[in-house]
């Protein structure tokens, strides 16, 4: 059985929704600029090679419907590659990797383009247009908008379905309620982020992994919009809770809305090696998981431990962590809960700083994680995903060159 192999992987600079660098980009359009600056970097591989084209989007409407993947296919210039969106939500562009892996696995074909985008920027208020919620779940809601208005004590389970249409930042305070984690360490946690993101940028550590992008006004933009000097826990300590009266979640330790895009290509060891194509890691095992909806922060312990023991190693052996940063209040009782050394977690920053462009999270997160296990010349790497509506997801890579 041939191993899947990442012989590509590069990423747009991050932009804040709104009111960032890449305000006015249409998702189609920035998705085929960094699919064409990723194939790019393989001039041996030809189009025919390439089976499709696996996008994940979060919110796959209105401009980013329209199996969007097919429309940037052809925007990139390849008319003879068939394209697929997916939707996992954060982990959708993780989950086009595994889909890739797997049909490698199966040797159906020989090289994939898994990526992911979105651009927040182009929703109203953030959201994509959505229908109605199913009446089954109304007690539930009710139950989150009371809690929403403060005073209603610990979190626990639902008596009966839960809250299937809850907020993230609802989420973000249950769990930090649940595992008794305090305002001090959230904005400890935000903090940090941003002084990774920093030291990574000032020592020039993304530009292995970032396309410039042409931003509307003419201009080229290469760095992320999010992390911001000065950010102390002091400063953090003024923000006002963003979603409970009475909560600990604020702007500050969560992470912001974005736009971004990320593109990997998987090929098959073997085809990559007839082609001369140099390998610079491979996917060892992935895996799914499902927990309450209420709680889907805590998703990646669950995922994890599974490819764990798929994998018959432990959180010891691995060298390298990303667990996304959708919330400080989700990632520190994950990462403690996994036993994760603080030293080997998101070390060049994370989402609070860096951004959390939804579909294209899961693809940023290996492309970041392969830059850096390279940059620091380690060798295993995980990557995973709390996602909404109660899952999580992970995925453990080695690299090899």
């Amino acid at each position: 059985m041939p191993e899947t192999v990442i012989v590509a992987a590069g990423r747009s600079p991050i932009g804040r929704a709104n009111k960032g660098s890449l305000v006015g980009l249409r998702s189609d359009d920035l998705m085929a600029t960094v699919v064409q600056s990723v194939l790019d970097q393989l001039p041996q591989l030809p189009s025919a090679d390439i089976e499709d084209l696996i996008v994940g989007c979060a919110q796959p409407a209105g401009e980013q419907g329209y199996n969007l993947a097919r429309n940037v296919s052809l925007l990139s210039g390849l008319p003879e590659v068939p394209g697929v969106t997916v939707n996992r939500y954060c982990a959708s562009s993780l989950q086009a990797i595994r889909m890739a892996h797997h049909a490698i696995q199966a040797g159906e074909a020989n090289a994939y383009i898994a990526a992911g985008v979105e651009t927040v920027s182009r929703f109203h208020h953030g959201i994509a247009d959505t229908g109605p919620h199913n009446p089954l779940v109304a007690d539930a809601q009710r139950r989150t908008e009371e809690r929403a208005s403060g005073g209603h004590g610990t979190w626990t389970p639902a008596i009966g379905l839960p809250d299937l249409y809850i907020s993230m930042g609802q989420t973000a305070e249950n769990v930090g309620e649940f595992t008794g984690v305090s305002r001090q360490q959230m904005d400890e946690f935000a903090v940090m982020s941003h002084q990774k993101a920093l030291a990574a940028q000032d020592a020039g550590l993304f530009t292995n992994e970032i396309v410039p992008v042409k931003a509307i006004d003419g201009t080229f933009v290469a760095a992320d919009d999010g992390p911001r000097r000065g950010t102390t826990t002091d400063v953090l300590a003024e923000l006002r809770p963003a979603f409970r009266p009475d909560g600990a979640v604020t702007a500050g330790n969560s992470c912001p809305l974005n736009d971004g895009a990320a593109a990997t290509v998987i090929m098959s060891s073997t085809r990559a090696a007839e082609l001369q194509i140099r390998p610079r890691a491979r996917v060892i095992a992935s895996a799914v998981s499902a927990l309450d909806p209420e709680i889907m922060g805590l998703g990646p312990v669950r995922a994890t431990e599974k490819v764990l023991a798929a994998t018959g190693m432990t959180i010891k052996d691995i060298d390298l962590v990303e667990i996304n940063e959708a919330f400080a209040a989700q990632v520190i009782p994950s990462a403690e809960k996994l036993g994760v050394d603080w030293d080997k977690l998101n070390v060049h920053g994370g989402a609070i700083a860096l951004g959390h462009p939804f579909g294209a999270t899961g693809a940023r997160l290996v492309t970041t994680m392969v830059n850096a296990l390279e940059t620091r010349d380690q060798t295993l790497g995980l990557v995973t995903l709390c996602v909404g509506g109660g899952q999580g997801m992970a995925m453990l890579i080695e690299r090899l060159s």
